[in-house]
């Protein structure tokens, strides 16, 4: 398959994935504000709160779809000077509008909620009202799963958040029918507390989606699969020794960009590794749709079997220490006296004191060599 094929297939693919996002937002708005329009007028012909609250949590929601609408035009933007990498990442932003939008509704129905605690009134519920709600539960697992899935297979952060909202209000609506039931049965009201306890799981919600968005914007760890697959695609290539430091920014869904250093024999000429890295790039891109925006290289000694040495000596002693993840980049310059590797470091300990224990180790063994050590990131 040519690059430009390629190319062509993701552009029809982001297309298509557009398609999805619009029409999955447009079912969902139009579900939620019937859904939102009855349950409004039950709960004030019942009288009760909890119902009246469940059809403004569905009015929230017709708003979530039409911010992810809006989102996903503006990310389409195609990129300009300002912004050269395009404007994906505004998805991540809609993504934090809606979450801020559940919290608001969930703290508003709850100050509605402890009112009605406070200054009770009694619900009264018709036949007609309770087969509606149990309509609208069923109504909104099913959209809930179809939004949540379209969501998951087009990787729409705003799509799965509203879809993960929509089975939560299902469980919600399912808690006010199981209160109107017990009221009718026993005269035990418990509409307000009913109230207060959706208000809870709302804004808990919204807080978790916030919580996934906001990560996601700061940079998260490496996908373990995705890094594996990287690695692999890159490794399987003639003479790569190894590939480490890959580091994938996240410009958008279904746009990222990556660095990587590979380790490669140190007979190999420039024209030989500009043909390789351009082959890796295209693979890569192929096969996963990430873009290799650079191939750092790292040398390693084919020449010598006392380089191979000198490096499983001090491989070994860099080991004994737990918070010494990985040794790569490994190089030695037997006549100069020189050797230059990098490590791999844990999270929670301090780089430079570390690096000046592994230095310190390295010069008791090899007291004759300059030595360069470089502090690396546990990437994933």
């Amino acid at each position: 398959m040519s690059k430009t094929q390629t190319h062509n297939d993701n552009i029809d693919k982001e297309v298509n994935r557009n398609k999805v996002i619009v029409k999955t937002s447009v079912v969902g708005i139009v579900t939620n504000v019937i859904l939102a329009s009855v349950k409004a007028v039950i709960g004030l012909m019942a009288n009760s709160i909890a119902v009246v609250l469940d059809a403004v949590n569905n009015l929230s929601d017709a708003l979530s779809s039409i911010i992810t609408i809006v989102g996903n035009k503006l990310s389409r933007k195609l990129p300009n000077e300002k912004h050269p990498l395009g404007y994906g990442r505004i998805e991540y932003l809609t993504a934090m509008v809606i979450a801020s939008i559940v919290i608001y509704a969930g703290i508003t129905s709850c100050v509605e909620s402890v009112k009605k605690i406070i200054h009770p009134e009694a619900a009264d519920y018709s036949t007609v009202s309770l087969v509606i709600i149990a309509i609208a539960v069923v109504v909104k697992v099913v959209l809930g799963r179809y939004v949540k899935s379209q969501g998951e297979r087009v990787n729409s952060g705003s799509l799965i958040a509203s879809g993960s909202d929509a089975l939560f209000d299902a469980i919600l609506s399912l808690s006010v029918l199981a209160s109107a039931l017990i009221f009718i049965f026993t005269g035990l009201s418990l509409e307000a507390y009913v109230g207060v306890l959706i208000s809870i799981f709302i804004v808990k919600a919204g807080f978790e989606m916030l919580k996934d968005t906001v990560s996601d914007l700061l940079g998260k760890k490496n996908d373990n699969e995705l890094t594996k697959q990287i690695k692999s695609l890159i490794r399987s290539e003639e003479g790569i020794h190894g590939a480490y430091d890959l580091v994938i920014n996240d410009y958008g869904p279904e746009k990222k960009l990556a660095s990587v250093h590979v380790e490669l024999p140190d007979t190999m000429t420039v024209a030989d590794l500009d043909s390789l890295t351009r082959k890796i790039e295209k693979k890569v891109y192929r096969e996963t749709g990430v873009i290799l925006t650079a191939i750092g290289v790292y040398s390693y000694n084919t020449k010598d079997d006392e380089a191979a040495k000198i490096r499983d000596t001090i491989s070994n002693k860099i080991k004994s220490h737990d918070w010494a993840l990985q040794m790569h980049g490994f190089y030695v310059d037997i006549e100069a006296k020189e050797m230059r590797f990098d490590v791999v470091i844990k999270f929670g300990v301090d780089a430079q004191e570390a690096l000046d224990t592994i230095k310190s180790e390295a010069a008791l063994l090899y007291p004759d060599y300059k030595i360069q050590v470089s502090p690396d990131i546990d990437l994933g």
